[in-house]
């Protein structure tokens, strides 16, 4: 797949999505990144901000399957991994896939179910497979979770342990529309849901080409020098319990792949790096107590990070 053939396809998602999604062009993007990545998102925002309906929009753009697992406090684990029956007529037991086995899989408000449940999402996550019984079932490629969730201080939350967010590629927030992109909302949806109406635009076999064809662009050696200074810089810091993993390195790596890519280069440069570092890093910053009381945030760390390491000259 030619460069030029990669970004279409993802310029091509981009507009569909749109169609849905008014005024929030970046976070589209970005969610855009992840799937060519081969990695997993959480969205967190408060109620009503589009969350849902951006999933949505792109699992509608894509020719690919699609389930939603709507978390309550009840739901099992086995509603989404499956589980084995008994079959009286050949007298063995028989898979019964279970929701995560799809393409792509909407985990809407991952925080609303008890940790039990939300840790059989663990392997899957990460080994694309799931085991039930001890025998290993691999799900569909591609394959990505888009997983929402409200702000843990509301009621009846369960914040997700540390373990499943380092799981999550990025984390991304849609905030508020301004005030005349909630006007044009209005105007887009008063005749019915733009999502009703939603084709798709590409398929799996562009998909995957695509995500092929991000990881073959060019990465120099420096910016890996730089890429793991950043991340160890967020480790470092005082006010921090828990820097970011070195599957972040990883991660953030991919992204400026990715994003490089989805600006027809064919190589990375540190802005790449910096742009994509906020995303996927600030979700896997643990902060002291300490750090809270002071309004030091996650962000506040990547920032330190990004003005203390040296930026190399290529």
């Amino acid at each position: 797949m030619s460069e030029e053939l990669a970004v279409r396809v993802m310029k091509n998602i981009l507009y569909n999505v749109e169609k849905v999604i008014i005024g929030k062009r970046f976070s589209i993007e970005l969610v855009i990144n992840a799937l060519i990545c081969r990695g997993h998102i959480l969205i967190e925002d408060v109620p009503g901000v589009g969350k849902t309906s951006l999933v949505s929009a792109l699992a509608k753009s894509l020719a690919c399957s699609f389930k939603r697992i709507q978390f309550t406090p009840d739901i099992m684990p086995s509603d989404i991994t499956g589980f084995s029956t008994f079959n009286q007529k050949s007298g063995d037991f028989e898979y019964k896939p279970g929701a995560v086995m799809s393409q792509f899989v909407l985990a809407d408000e991952i925080n609303r179910t008890s940790p039990k449940t939300q840790s059989s999402l663990l392997e899957v996550m990460e080994e694309n497979q799931v085991t039930v019984d001890g025998v290993t079932y691999s799900v569909p490629n591609p394959f990505m979770v888009l997983a929402t969730q409200n702000p843990v201080e509301y009621l009846g939350t369960y914040p997700l342990p540390e373990a499943q967010l380092d799981r999550f590629f990025m984390k991304i927030s849609l905030g508020y529309p301004s005030v005349k992109e909630e006007s044009h909302m209005l105007g887009r949806f008063k005749a019915g849901s733009p999502l009703d109406t939603l084709k798709p635009v590409t398929d799996a076999v562009h998909i995957i080409a695509v995500q092929k064809k991000s990881e073959g662009i060019y990465v120099d050696t420096q910016l890996n020098t730089y890429i793991v200074e950043l991340v160890r810089n967020t480790r470092n810091q005082e006010e921090v319990i828990l820097g970011a993993s070195p599957r972040a390195s990883l991660y953030l790596f991919k992204s400026a792949q990715a994003w490089a890519l989805y600006q027809g280069r064919d190589y990375v440069i540190p802005d790449d790096i910096i742009l994509m570092a906020p995303y996927v890093l600030e979700h896997r910053i643990m902060l002291r107590q300490e750090a809270r009381i002071k309004k030091i945030s996650a962000q506040h760390i990547i920032s330190r990070a990004i003005e203390s390491v040296k930026i190399p000259s290529l």
